[in-house]
């Protein structure tokens, strides 16, 4: 579809600080990113502008300095640490003579060698399309040419406009398919909120160690690796809390500054596992010195997908890496956990965090004292595989007395399947929240 320059493995990087705070990116962040898709950093370019140039972004002194660069080092590759528009991508490939990608085009890059499911591959194409259908506006002299000749004589159209048809074709099919993956999606959460399951979905800028943390929880032994971007497909495992019985823990993409939109957009079904979430663990690695912007820019993201209102519990991770610190549990002004300090490393602080999602995620508990005749011993089984009971002793008839303490979720669910209702075996009841 392009006559472009391949982009091989050796890269000059470009960064610009700008004085504008809102186009300001971060110089580090793009050497992480150009490491995580594997490419070579031969060499650093940068500049400093008020706002990007119109034809090559960054001067035409600079763009020349780019070029001899490229030239003296053989590069294969220029990568700009910003959002560059088609028509400055092909004013750059024509001057540098190699391949011009900009932060979108990186972070695509990388999400579709990380993507292992056949959701995720969907779900990177589709984000793909959508980066390139821009591209093909103004784009290169063939594309203006219509079919000609004989056996080739078509509807008529210019050769840009039968690739549009084919991306829009396509972006259609790929649609289809994720809306099938989607109500699948919409199945199991459900099922979950009929079950009285509650879900726990973890957030945070990428690298943060989500996947580790998730790893040291649930033991599920997912992909994880000191790199941007590490987790692509989300993983969902159940988690057993004490008070609260089984939660769903659910792993997901980190998030970055400036996350393109075209990827936000083909991730809603993966996202929506986020918004439906009953708690939101945002993981921070508070050995970054940019922490602070970095818990800014998830919560911008949450924002963008509607799932800002959704609770949230601080895990200040990768605590090893700093000068003493130990792991503890921070409360509010009304004793709800609002921190927790651990290292998803070394496994500390790790009881602390199920204890802060038991207080998080407990509604309103039950407790009461049951007098349970041997007849009903289906009840008493049904009691023990919900590990309910506190204490168990008889009495003089040969009747169970159980204390229990359980969620109210479910007592009305054990209630609702019983002939007979709960409260019949009562000796006395105390709720508490």
């Amino acid at each position: 579809m392009f006559d472009r320059f391949d982009a091989g493995e050796n890269a000059v990087l470009v960064h610009v600080d700008f004085s504008d705070e809102q186009n300001k990116e971060d110089l580090q962040e793009l050497q992480l990113l150009v490491s995580s898709a594997g490419v070579n950093q031969c060499a650093v370019v940068t500049a400093s502008r008020n706002s990007p140039q119109a034809k090559y972004f960054v001067g035409s002194g600079k763009a020349e300095e780019i070029a001899q660069t490229v030239k003296s080092l053989s590069a294969d590759v220029v990568i700009f640490n910003h959002g560059l528009s088609p028509s400055q991508e092909r004013n750059l490939e024509a001057l540098v003579k190699c391949r011009v990608l900009d932060r979108t085009s990186l972070i695509l890059d990388i999400f579709a060698q990380r993507a292992r499911t056949h959701e995720g591959k969907l779900q990177v194409e589709l984000a793909q399309l959508r980066h390139i259908s821009t591209r093909l506006i103004r784009g290169w002299t063939h594309l203006e040419r219509q079919k000609g000749g004989i056996g080739l004589r078509g509807p008529g159209e210019t050769q840009l406009e039968t690739d549009r048809r084919l991306l829009r074709g396509r972006i259609k099919a790929i649609l289809k398919r994720l809306e099938k993956v989607q109500k699948q999606r919409e199945q199991g959460r459900r099922s979950r909120k009929r079950a009285e399951i509650p879900t726990v979905s973890l957030v945070g800028y990428t690298n943060a160690g989500k996947s580790t943390l998730f790893n040291t929880v649930t033991d599920a032994g997912v992909y994880a690796a000191d790199q941007l971007f590490a987790t692509l497909d989300p993983t969902l495992r159940k988690v057993e809390l004490a008070e609260v019985g089984a939660a769903i823990l659910a792993d997901t993409v980190g998030f970055i500054r400036h996350l393109p939109h075209d990827l936000v957009a083909a991730f809603k079904a993966t996202l929506q596992e986020t918004q439906e979430a009953n708690l939101l663990l945002h993981v921070v690695d508070y050995s970054d010195a940019q922490y602070l912007e970095n818990i800014d820019q998830v919560n911008e993201v949450l924002n963008e997908i509607g799932a800002d209102e959704v609770p949230q519990l601080i895990v200040c991770n990768k605590i090893d890496r700093l000068e003493d610190i130990e792991p503890r549990i921070d409360r509010d002004q009304e004793g709800r956990p609002s921190r927790v300090w651990v290292s998803a490393q070394k496994g500390e602080g790790i009881d602390l965090l199920k204890k802060a999602l038991t207080e998080c995620l407990r509604k309103s508990m039950v407790n009461h004292t049951l007098s349970i005749p041997p007849e009903e011993g289906k009840l008493r089984g049904i009691l023990y595989d919900l590990d309910c009971i506190v204490e168990e002793r008889y009495d003089g008839s040969g009747s169970w007395i159980v204390t229990i303490n359980m969620l109210s979720a479910d007592w009305n669910r054990i209630d609702k399947k019983l002939e007979y209702r709960l409260s019949s075996f009562l000796v006395n009841n105390v709720n508490c929240d």
